[in-house]
Parts: C-alpha cells; structure tokens; sequence
C-alpha cells in the first residue's frame, strides 16, 4: 500500500483527543448591557465591565469562546465610559448645586 493512502493513526493538533466543550461566549450579552450603561443606567455599565472582565480571563485561558472576544472587549469598553461619563455628570451636577445653590439666592 502507498502511504499516503493511510489515515493517521494518532490526532493531529487540529483534532483535540478529549476536549471539554468550550462554554459559549456572552458577548452580545455584554455589548447590550456596556450600551445600556451609557445610554441610561450607569449600573448596567458596571455590570458589563464586571462580566467582560471575567470572560476575557476565561477567554485566555481557553475555557470559553473566542470567537466573542472583539464584541466582548467592545462591550467592556461601553461599560467602562457609561461608568465614567455617570461619575463626571455625578460630579458636575454636585458642583452646579454647592455653587449654583448659592448663586440662585443672590440673584432673587
């Protein structure tokens, strides 16, 4: 028989021989919720940055799909500006209170 007729006897690396199934990624999950923090609700956007975070670390140590990791990483990246853009409104908002506060005083 030619040899190259033969199958190979052993699993390349492209045929894992007993790999535990990847868990499926969150990514659309996490894109909504980075969205939501920045669009409404700041939490959401906490909540995004927690679970990205967490998914990415799984991600790279191959216990999850990679194949959500760009839209991952972008919900990540909507969580953390919807939790910075809420904690400058927060502190916008307390500053035009103790100064504008007093300046609504003087001027009736």
């Amino acid at each position: 028989m030619d040899e190259q007729t033969q199958a190979p006897a052993e699993p390349t690396q492209s045929q894992p021989q007993s790999q535990q199934p990847l868990v499926p990624h969150r990514g659309t999950l996490i894109l909504v919720l980075g969205i939501l923090g920045i669009v409404c609700c700041f939490i959401c956007g906490i909540v995004a940055w927690v679970m990205a975070s967490g998914d990415l670390k799984e991600m790279a140590a191959g216990r999850m799909d990679r194949s959500g990791e760009g839209i991952t990483k972008a919900g990540m990246i909507c969580g953390i500006v919807g939790v910075v853009l809420a904690i400058i409104a927060i502190v916008v908002n307390l500053i035009i209170m103790l100064l504008g506060g007093g300046l609504a005083l003087t001027t009736a």
